[in-house]
């Protein structure tokens, strides 16, 4: 990313980047992508509470040298943002997460990989050479089903697990009820093939029902049908994976499942939970020697009316006192937006949606450009803030602007 690169005329901000790729997506993929659960109002809120936040520059500084790094799993990452994972990037684009990869590798940033990709692990581990990369997790009721993952990912080099934490139920997305959502051929859900027949492996919503008085393990044999309680006995989930049957998973508890997932994790990956959003929570997972925490809303997918991130963001930092690191995703679309976010005590944050546009408008290269431009409105925000290196960035350049448009110092 040190070669400076012409400008696509066409798409010079992430709102370009967004309204060219609603152009190009189909309705379902656009639908999928972009939805948030119930009314969306989390989903909304995750963006506007940047826009609580105002920059105080500080002039008369020597900004000849800004250094944009951070360290991150021991080494130096140019940038601190990375590419958080999303699912079923195929969708996107038929290169689908080999393009992402590719171009994580060019910029240096590191990539998120989805259980529930479209390519393979291995294959994206390929296609990212030496550029670090993370495997997001849910940790399935089945523990089997992880446990091949989890080898696998050790295998290809993967630096760490981050688990979904957010998801013991799936929350309501009233679009993708409607339109039926299924993952069309010829794509699959490339990590779990093993374990799912040839036609279940493509389908995304086998065995999933929004209706919990329909019983799901009627009908065809080879139906995937999710978890259910007979009586004082649990029924895990049956039939071929899929992310609707299989993701969900109830029963996660902390004084069991993280035990278990640093012993299979461990020494080669490090454990990280995504979708921490209190101080509680955080120090749980400070408690129970994890060793990073992701505050994320699952991109307002979950929970609607939960906490932006940004607004759950200071509560996890001053709980976790620096004992580990603290990343943040959800509603970033410039590069002072990533600014803000390491002001109010995030290590790192991760984008998510701005990538799969950038994935649909020209995919490899669009994902490229997703990351030059958030990469120079970054570097601008730092010098005309009057910061050269990511550590400086604190709460000083920050103040807080309420509903009636007073302004609060940190």
């Amino acid at each position: 990313m040190a070669t400076q690169q012409p400008h696509d005329l066409n798409c010079l901000t992430i709102a370009e980047l967004e309204r060219h790729a609603e152009q190009r997506m189909d309705k379902q993929t656009r639908d999928y992508y972009n939805e948030g659960a119930d009314s969306g109002s989390t989903l909304l809120e995750n963006s506007q509470a940047y826009s609580k936040y105002r920059i105080r520059p500080r002039v008369l500084r020597d900004i000849s040298l800004i250094d944009t790094s951070c360290l991150l799993f021991g080494a130096r990452s140019p940038l601190p943002i990375g590419v958080a994972p999303t699912a079923m990037q195929c969708l996107a684009h038929p290169d689908g997460e080999a393009a992402t990869a590719r171009a994580c590798r060019e910029a240096g940033v590191i990539m998120g990989l989805s259980s529930f990709a479209t390519t393979t692990l291995e294959d994206v581990a390929e296609a990212s050479g030496d550029n670090p990369r993370v495997l997001q997790l849910y940790l399935f009721e089945e523990r089997e089903h992880s446990r091949k993952l989890i080898q696998r990912a050790k295998a290809a080099g993967y630096k760490a697990v981050f688990l979904t934490v957010d998801t013991p139920m799936l929350g309501r997305r009233n679009l993708e009820i409607r339109n039926q959502f299924k993952l069309p051929k010829p794509y699959k859900i490339a990590n779990f093939t093993e374990d799912s027949d040839s036609t279940a492996s493509k389908t995304v919503m086998d065995g999933a029902s929004y209706d919990t008085g329909t019983d799901e393990r009627e009908g065809k044999k080879s139906a995937s049908a999710p978890s259910y309680r007979d009586g004082e006995q649990r029924k895990p989930p049956a039939g071929p994976i899929s992310f609707h049957t299989h993701a969900p998973n109830p029963t996660l508890c902390w004084d069991r499942d993280i035990d278990w997932l640093r012993k299979e994790c461990k020494p080669e990956m490090e454990v990280w939970v995504k979708g921490i959003a209190t101080s509680e929570d955080a120090l749980l997972a400070v408690h129970h020697r994890v060793d990073g925490i992701v505050v994320s809303n699952h991109g307002g997918r979950q929970l609607n009316g939960a906490l932006a991130t940004l607004d759950a963001l200071p509560e996890v930092v001053d709980a976790v006192q620096g004992k580990i690191p603290v990343h943040i995703d959800g509603g970033i679309r410039h590069g002072t937006e990533i600014f803000k976010a390491l002001a109010l005590g995030a290590d790192f944050v991760w984008i998510g949606r701005p990538v799969l546009w950038g994935l649909s408008y020209k995919g490899q290269e669009g994902v490229e450009l997703c990351l030059r431009l958030l990469r120079d409105e970054f570097t601008l925000c730092m010098g005309l803030a009057g910061t050269v290196k990511v550590l400086e960035i604190s709460k000083d350049y920050l103040v807080k602007v309420d509903k009636s448009g007073f302004v609060s110092r940190l």
